[in-house]
């Protein structure tokens, strides 16, 4: 069977499968879910050892150490795995639930009732856990998946499917509502997100080099961010305490993330007392200044910004700083070179905290709060499949509420139209 009659396969059976996740109760989904979490842990020293396989091939490919650290999976990850599946099932089902009921002059009821997406596919990179997450969070919101991860955990993901099959036949549910790929050829995925019959979305989770291929070459919806831009903006009237202790947090909890802030905005009315503090602390971290003409004279020692780098997502120890003059000049800033995901102003002053809410059109904005917190933990979702800063569907973090749409539902008895 070539690669494009396998595709084809999967995708009439993620179909099929798809009818049966929709009309699954709650309880099914949920005892699911928590067999795989047992399944991975009663077969922890055999996913370990296909996991090792994957590592021998990755040191010999020449991976480094921070790829290899995440690809690599131990007890206490798998353990960790388990966990996760078992917060989805605590999570409350969103599938079904109706909202906005209301009697229509007719005598009608028009209400919406939440539905899944019907399948989804999922695309990406390194990490192996993400195979539960994805499967956990698709099969809760009652999708079928076709999951393709990357040929350097080909392995360990397959090991990990084999726990997820066993979990949905133990509770009656279609095996093939999740389907991890089988195959390492790289016209998987060309096929997986072209196939409008059969495939409803596609989620890409990765680097922006593959999430810009899936975007420019699917014919299937597409959930994404490519990048995270993301701002601090502290305001000529902000607490000093908290404006230090947010822009530090922002950048320097970690690094490689999309919610890290990359570009620090600061009034020029509060500069002189709040950046060399700031500017001490970072240099303490190891964190590398870019900063604006005016940047460079309060902080000694920081590199001149280029055009370039206000567009830059780093994920690394740098930042770039810029004195601006006042609100409308940090929302100008922001509006130019933000990617959509994440902005922060630390004010105490209401009027400009409500400006920059309603003005910054970004897919999450907090008043005096690190940008770290953009997350589908931190924001009660449970966990999510990604971020998304599009603004159709789903925007933000993606957790099992935006896996679902709605419907429009009518209740009537025996009403005509006169």
């Amino acid at each position: 069977m070539n690669v494009e009659q396998y595709m084809q396969t999967l995708g009439q059976q993620a179909r099929a499968a798809s009818r049966a996740m929709a009309r699954a109760d709650s309880n099914a989904k949920n005892a699911a879910l928590l067999a795989i979490a047992a399944d991975l842990e009663a077969r922890a020293s055999e996913i370990i050892a296909e996991n090792a396989r994957d590592l021998a091939v990755g040191k010999a490919n020449g991976l480094d150490d921070a790829l290899l650290d995440r690809l690599m999976l131990n007890e206490a990850r798998i353990a960790g795995m388990a966990e996760g599946l078992r917060q989805i099932a605590a999570l409350a089902d969103p599938v079904g639930e109706i909202s906005g009921m209301n009697f229509r002059p007719s005598g009608i009821q028009v209400g919406k009732m939440r539905v899944p997406l019907g399948v989804i596919g999922i695309i990406y990179e390194s990490r192996p856990n993400v195979t539960a997450d994805a499967a956990a969070l698709c099969l809760k919101s009652g999708n079928a998946t076709i999951l393709r991860g990357g040929s350097e955990a080909a392995h360990s993901n397959q090991a990990i499917a084999t726990s997820i099959r066993r979990g949905l036949e133990q509770a009656g549910l279609p095996a093939t509502a999740v389907q991890v790929i089988e195959t390492t050829d790289r016209a998987a995925v060309g096929k997986l997100i072209t196939m409008t019959d059969y495939v409803d979305v596609i989620v890409p989770r990765g680097g922006k080099n593959l999430i810009e291929r899936i975007s420019a070459e699917a014919r299937v919806p597409v959930i994404k961010h490519l990048h995270g831009v993301c701002h601090v903006y502290i305001d000529d009237e902000a607490d000093l305490e908290k404006a230090i202790a947010i822009a530090f947090n922002a950048k320097t909890h970690r690094y490689g993330v999309c919610n890290a802030m990359e570009t620090l905005l600061v009034a020029e009315g509060i500069a002189e007392q709040v950046l060399p503090e700031l500017g001490r602390m970072y240099q303490e971290k190891g964190v590398e200044i870019r900063g604006c003409a005016t940047t460079c004279r309060v902080l000694p020692g920081s590199i001149a910004a280029t055009d370039e780098d206000w567009d830059s997502e780093y994920l690394a120890p740098i930042l770039s700083v810029r004195i601006v003059k006042d609100l409308d000049e940090a929302i100008e800033h922001i509006t130019r070179h933000s990617s959509g995901h994440t902005e922060a102003i630390v004010s105490e002053n209401i009027s400009h905290a409500r400006r920059f809410l309603a003005e910054v059109d970004s897919s999450s904005v907090m008043v005096n709060a690190s940008t770290r917190f953009a997350d589908g933990f931190e924001y009660g979702l449970g966990a999510e499949i990604g971020i998304s800063t599009d603004k159709i569907h789903a925007r933000g973090p993606v957790g099992l509420e935006g896996l679902t749409s709605q419907k429009y539902i009518v209740i009537g008895d025996g009403h005509i139209r006169q």
